[in-house]
């Protein structure tokens, strides 16, 4: 079975397990393909933790999940250093649940800055530092943070800077009702059977294997073009419209670029494609921008979202060729 077959098996037996949530199975997929990390929205009970544990199950990795509370500590992500007077060595250090492969950040917007910054250094360093030494992350690292849209009394929202160190940022909605039906019936068959699954758990070298064939996907000039016009005409919207001028404040980051090209050569790769297309980048531009955009005051209170202005960036932009 080839590299793409076995990620391909792999949604299937998620979207299984996670009915009426297939989109986000298969960015879940997509980001950590692409070796980046995940920002999710959706109110309570849409299957969010569900969908990590499921990628956990399937994948031959480890899954730490660490409920972001008001009260946490940096080191209770991290780890800290312990004093054992009976070794040669007196302090050791005691690894945090940072220090495994799947990282399910539940709630991320109830934890203060301190610990929110310890969770994104080590997710943009792939390294943790205590007590001036340095432990690196595994090789086959991604965290998926989510947070809620309501109940927003007592919480940190992430800062922009720290908005942008995610990949993408995910939103999720209800389940049609059709789907509803299935979940129901999938909650009570797990109830009453003991079966438990006998298939082999997919390996992480299988994971590497197709970041490697996905690093050889190629991309046009015409259509790198395309992808800095796109991250362009967020930082400079008067060039474009007066709408879209009224709109953003402040436009996509290096990042945002870096996030296009990567998750388009992913799209690509999971469709069976070895090159990108315009329709690629336009797949992945919301997950990839929603988060780096600053919109105005006079959007706000217009009631805009960063989706609409990305859009009417959309309609704007040409591509070339």
């Amino acid at each position: 079975m080839t590299a793409l077959e076995s990620i391909q098996e792999l949604k299937k037996r998620m979207s299984n397990s996670i009915i009426g949530q297939d989109r986000l199975c298969e960015r879940l997929i997509l980001v950590l393909l692409a070796d980046g990390n995940m920002l999710l929205e959706g109110l309570p009970g849409l299957a969010k933790t569900r969908a990590i544990k499921t990628l956990a199950k399937e994948l031959d990795c480890g899954l730490s999940r660490i409920q972001f509370t008001p009260d946490l500590l940096p080191s209770d992500i991290t780890g800290t250093e312990i004093y054992q007077p009976e070794l040669e060595e007196k302090f050791i250090f005691q690894e945090g649940p940072i220090f495994s492969n799947l990282i399910l950040a539940d709630e991320i917007n109830r934890a203060p800055a301190k610990v929110q910054s310890a969770l994104l250094e080590a997710m943009e360093e792939r390294q943790v530092s205590v007590a001036g030494k340095t432990y690196k992350m595994d090789p086959l690292f991604m965290v998926m943070a989510t947070q809620n849209p309501v109940e927003q009394e007592g919480t940190y929202p992430l800062p922009e800077a720290q908005m942008d160190r995610f990949l993408m940022h995910v939103m999720i909605d209800y389940p049609d009702d059709n789907s509803e039906l299935e979940i129901l019936r999938l909650n009570r068959s797990e109830q009453t059977s003991k079966k438990q699954t006998t298939h082999e758990k997919l390996s992480p070298e299988i994971i590497f294997e197709a970041r490697k064939e996905i690093a050889a996907v190629k991309i046009s000039e015409n259509v790198e073009k395309y992808i800095v016009d796109l991250v362009s005409a967020t930082r400079y919207p008067k060039k474009y419209s007066e709408k879209l001028d009224e709109w953003i404040e402040f436009g996509a980051s290096p990042r945002g670029t870096i996030a296009l090209d990567r998750s388009a050569r992913t799209h690509a790769w999971m469709n069976g494609q070895d090159f990108v297309s315009p329709d690629d980048v336009r797949a992945v531009i919301h997950d990839c921008l929603r988060h780096r955009l600053i919109l105005s005051y006079e959007a706000n209170a217009e009631g805009v979202r960063p989706d609409q202005a990305l859009d009417e960036v959309l309609k704007l932009v040409a591509v070339i060729g």
